[in-house]
């Protein structure tokens, strides 16, 4: 539950994390899109103000007007003042200009109808915003006849448009700020689900590992410990340093194989660095006679069947076949029984070659199936073993592209069957080189 809840903690943190970055990068985004919405807008308004001082310019003459000369559609000079009716609201595009005169002693004159008090101020030829009549009005100005003429359009409306983007960039990165943190929230527990099982299994592997270690340990302390607890005998000295040796094989088994996982585990491919193609008659074959020795000592059956087609040839190394062989056949040796029995059988048919070793011991419950490769997992309580044999040869089986069977065996038993696709070409020189010599592919070997 604790590991749960520290899961969950974990995920939010990360999604905590992701929806700040993405705020961040909104607000900076937005800021900048209003920034330059906001500059558009005005440029547009600049060039319809400039535009119309232009015009202006060119129909009213330089002299000053006299205020209130000027009525609305008249002439001044030669040509009509622009008449332009005042109204608020509307769209930017349509929104109204004036024009107004201003001579040089700072009288002003309104050149368009319905034209606002035009504020005061030092006209310089820039572009300024200014309040009139309870709105923002834009103005822009342009020297004549020794005065000014001054045109202005509302800009409410770009205030207007700037408040509804922002209100639009409120609400869209609100939802895009809870989509990003539902999103890398579930994202978070699902990345970190094969993390906390990797955790977890660590733990167990760390645990396990400590309680077989710490046996053998246990027991080489205490024979020593009551070796020197009082004078003995040789004869009893020499039994205590030989149930010393003996759990310093057992340890130097588990360290040899939790080394030879640690490898499998770190990079599976330097595994099969070696790989060529294996013909697995004479490397079971060789197993086997290997451990004829173990199998006399239960009075233990020990065949060897070879079955199909000739050239059963799996893609590997020949040690690492050898290993998952020899692991498959011990197993089944310590299984099997006093007086029982166990078969390899080596067979091709078509492109799929297959290994199976069955035993006439108690068999592999179905709900321990999925566990049985698991390190340090025992199905029986069977004398021997490390209980990381199984591991490594399912590391094995990994690593060559091999599937897995378990099922009840005809003789009483486990039923355990790796399957490869047949490996095309020749059998390497080396592939039986150290762990056995070829049999006869359609002859059973039986060592009682």
């Amino acid at each position: 539950m604790a590991s749960r809840r520290t899961r969950f903690l974990h995920a939010v943190r990360v999604a905590a994390t992701a929806t700040a970055v993405v705020a961040v990068v909104a607000v900076v985004t937005a800021f900048v899109f209003n920034v330059v919405v906001v500059h558009r807008l005005t440029r547009t308004v600049d060039q319809r103000l400039s535009a119309a001082l232009i015009e202006a310019s060119r129909s009213t003459p330089g002299d000053a007007v006299e205020p209130g000369a000027v009525e609305p559609g008249s002439t001044v000079g030669t040509a009509p003042a622009p008449v332009i009716e005042f109204h608020g609201g509307g769209d930017l595009d349509d929104a109204p200009s004036f024009l107004w005169q201003v001579d040089h002693s700072g009288r002003v004159t309104a050149l368009s109808v319905g034209a606002p008090s035009l504020p005061v101020h030092q006209w310089t030829g820039v572009p300024t915003n200014l309040a009139v009549a309870g709105t923002t009005f834009r103005f822009d100005s342009l020297a004549h006849g020794g005065g000014w003429l001054v045109a202005g359009q509302s800009v409410g409306e770009i205030g207007r448009v700037s408040t509804e983007v922002l209100i639009a960039e409120v609400l869209l990165g609100t939802l895009l700020l809870i989509v990003t943190f539902a999103g890398s929230l579930v994202v978070g527990l699902r990345a970190s689900a094969p993390i906390e099982q990797i955790r977890r299994r660590q733990a167990e592997f760390t645990a396990d590992a400590s309680h077989e270690l710490r046996t053998p340990l246990s027991v080489i302390e205490a024979e020593v410990d009551l070796a020197l607890s009082r004078p003995r005998d040789p004869a009893s000295y020499r039994g205590t340093l030989l149930r010393i040796d003996e759990e310093g094989r057992r340890l130097r088994s588990i360290v040899t194989d939790l080394l030879w996982l640690a490898r499998a585990d770190g990079d599976p491919s330097a595994l099969d660095d070696a790989a060529v193609a294996v013909d697995l008659t004479p490397v079971a074959s060789a197993c086997v006679d290997r451990f004829q020795a173990v199998a006399e000592a239960e009075s233990v059956a020990l065949t060897f069947v070879a079955a199909g087609e000739p050239q059963r040839l799996v893609r590997s190394s020949p040690e690492s076949m050898d290993r998952l062989i020899s692991v498959l056949v011990d197993n089944a040796c310590r299984y099997a029984g006093h007086g029982g029995a166990v078969r390899v059988t080596v067979a091709r048919h078509g492109t799929r070659v297959s290994l199976t070793v069955d035993d006439s011991g108690p068999g592999i419950p179905e709900e321990h199936r999925e566990q049985v490769f698991d390190r340090f997992h025992r199905v029986g309580d069977a004398p021997g073993g490390t209980g990381l044999g199984l591991a490594i040869a399912d590391a094995v089986v990994r690593t060559t592209g091999g599937s897995w069977t378990i099922d009840r065996s005809p003789l009483g038993g486990a039923r355990l069957r790796v399957t490869w696709r047949h490996a095309p070409g020749h059998p390497s020189a080396d592939a039986g080189h150290g762990v056995g010599t070829p049999q006869d592919p359609e002859r059973e070997a039986v060592r009682p």
